[in-house]
């Protein structure tokens, strides 16, 4: 990058070089898992400001999406993992998915699933505590629920699940603050 004039320390450009040149430390990083269309995508982007292209045609997400966010300050890697219905992998997205929680220092997963369908969705999250993952359960897609008269009573399932609960609604930036207040903990 070359400089266009700007003098001396108020150069942004010089600025930029020396923080792309020493980024800061990774302190943790964050798993996205779930079932496809849960909202694991939206909620990427809403934690590292970063685009991701969302499909519904099979083999799309098979690559994972890797970003940084800022949680207090530190900076977190987060990983946006393609969907998985179990833990016991049927497709290439599943054990790719299940590989990487399985293998890599996970300080915290975080299972996004929609607040409309979530009884079915637990079954995953069962799975997750038994392999003793560090865990979040993020109920997206709460204003969905709200709106089809369904009520979830987050602080019960707390208790029950013994691990945080918060819900949200990823696409309307509904509950993303309160995440990342309950990431700050693990990270």
């Amino acid at each position: 990058m070359s400089c266009y004039g700007c003098s001396g320390n108020k150069c942004k450009s010089r600025r930029w070089l020396s923080l792309a040149s020493n980024p800061s430390p990774e302190e943790g990083i964050i798993a996205l898992v779930g079932m496809p269309n849960v909202g694991k995508s939206v909620l990427f982007n809403r934690l590292t400001g970063t685009y991701v292209t969302v499909s519904n045609y099979p083999g799309t997400t098979v690559e994972i999406a890797r970003g940084k966010t800022q949680i207090g300050n530190k900076y977190v890697s987060v990983i946006d993992t393609p969907g998985m219905y179990s833990l016991i992998p049927i497709t290439e997205e599943e054990r790719v998915t299940r590989d990487l929680l399985l293998r890599e220092d996970i300080s915290l997963a975080i299972h996004v699933v929609e607040a409309k369908n979530l009884g079915r969705m637990l079954a995953l999250t069962f799975q997750l505590l038994e392999v003793g993952l560090p865990l979040l359960l993020a109920i997206n897609m709460i204003d969905e629920a709200k709106r089809m008269n369904i009520a979830v009573d987050s602080l019960s399932l707390e208790e029950k699940l013994g691990i945080p609960v918060v819900t949200m609604s990823a696409a309307k930036r509904q509950g993303i603050e309160q995440l990342k207040m309950r990431i700050a903990s693990y990270v």
